[in-house]
């Protein structure tokens, strides 16, 4: 276990279950705040799968809190401070700058999802030494007493702490301990095309030419219950694009695919011919359809004995429009790892119900805010926004954005706490 900085060991002991970027936050996190920590994937080996994601300044300021990280991500994010909108046909309307709110607020984190992935593993190893981060055991049943929490892997073998976090995602297993009964994911009538390829061929095509030759760009099409946004980076050299368009397939074994490059085709079909090239560039093994899943707002995130905790997509799955899923499942980590360290070993149920009165009411207003954005591009009144363009931008509010949930959690702990009557 490398030598970071970190509070005097606190007695508290956490079992996560699930190495996405909420579980990956919570360790890192909790180890910073003293607390003893083992994390558990099912994953034998954590590939660096994925597309482009992003980290709103809410939470790209905790990767300057991680030795080494800040610096390892830099020749990786996407480093373009305007987006351009166009309508389906090409017509350009409007562009939006970032300029001053990372002036503001600081930079934002876009980039390749399993490149930043890889970095934080990374970091997540040297904190808390290989035997702590258990790949390649799968998660069958979640327990807790009064006293502690506890996972039964698939070899019969059972690990307890004094709280365990549920981060592996929307069928998480400890989301029947939560909620008393085993619920479904269930379509969001939407669905989204998703790769990322080199950018090589697209600097030889005279109508593709001009989003990469100049360095990173991000572009984006609106049309009739599709958008399709297309973002150049690493000074151009590779290029990622995403497509959200109606769907109603079926989520009962799965809800990500490899995706056929004739149904991507069919959506865009008659689309500017900027987008239909993107398309035909994309190589047929680089593509995915991903299936938007949505939950009903869960009543609680946390087990009627507050041993056990819902993280991240456990939780709260985000619409890609909300720009907020990772965002928010690592605020979800920073802020249970503060609250341990508040209440301490003998507190920790405490803690959890602290934890989720913080979180509930944020977390639900911001999931908000993807339906919001999709509905306001899928259904935009183009006479409208021809008559006032920025309509069309993306809303980047200071409440979400311009928000340090570590330092929230500290000021606020104590009259939570009081206002739950603990």
């Amino acid at each position: 276990m490398a030598d970071f900085p970190r509070l005097p060991p606190s007695g508290v002991k956490v079992i996560i279950v699930g190495a996405g970027f909420a579980g990956l936050t919570a360790a890192i996190e909790c180890d910073r705040k003293g607390h003893s920590v083992t994390l558990f994937d099912k994953s034998p080996f954590l590939a660096p799968l994925g597309d482009i994601i992003s980290f709103g300044q809410n939470s790209s300021r905790f990767f300057d809190k991680w030795p080494g990280v800040r610096e390892a991500l830099e020749p990786l994010i996407h480093k373009s401070e305007e987006f351009h909108f166009h309508d389906w046909k090409g017509n350009f309307v409007t562009t939006q700058s970032f300029a001053e709110e990372h002036k503001a607020w600081g930079p934002r984190v876009n980039g390749h999802r399993g490149e930043i992935h890889q970095i934080v593993l990374k970091h997540a190893r040297e904190r808390l030494g290989e035997e702590n981060i258990r790949l390649g055991q799968s998660v069958t049943r979640y327990f807790e007493t009064d006293d502690s929490a506890g996972i039964e892997l698939e070899s019969g073998e059972t690990f307890t702490a004094d709280v365990v976090l549920a981060a592996e995602g929307v069928r998480s297993k400890g989301r029947k301990l939560v909620l008393g009964f085993e619920d479904k994911p269930q379509p969001s009538g939407y669905a989204v095309f998703r790769t990322w390829y080199p950018s090589d061929e697209l600097l030889k095509n005279e109508k593709t030419r001009h989003l990469v030759e100049n360095g990173d760009s991000h572009n984006g099409w609106i049309g009739e219950d599709v958008h399709f946004l297309a973002a150049a980076i690493k000074d151009g050299k590779e290029m990622s694009w995403v497509c959200t368009h109606k769907d109603e397939g079926s989520i009962e074994e799965s809800w990500q695919f490899p995706g056929k490059l004739e149904d991507v085709r069919r959506v865009v079909d008659g689309w500017d011919p900027v987008v239909t090239e993107l398309v035909k560039a994309t190589p047929p093994d680089r593509l995915f359809d991903y299936k938007l899943v949505f939950r009903d707002p869960l009543p609680t995130f946390i087990s009627p004995k507050a041993r056990t905790v819902l993280i991240g997509d456990a939780a709260h799955p985000f619409l890609p429009t909300s720009i907020q899923g990772a965002s928010q499942a690592m605020e979800d980590g920073v802020v249970l790892a503060a609250c341990l360290e508040k209440a301490g070993k003998g507190n920790v149920q405490e803690a959890v119900k602290v934890w989720e009165r913080m979180r509930y009411m944020r977390v639900h207003k911001i999931q908000q805010t993807g339906i919001t954005t999709r509905e306001q591009w899928h259904k935009a009144d183009w006479d409208a926004i021809w008559k006032d363009p920025q309509s069309l931008h993306l809303q980047r509010e200071a409440w979400i954005l311009n928000f340090d949930s570590e330092a929230d959690a500290y000021a606020s702990y104590d009259a939570v706490k009081q206002d739950l009557g603990l």
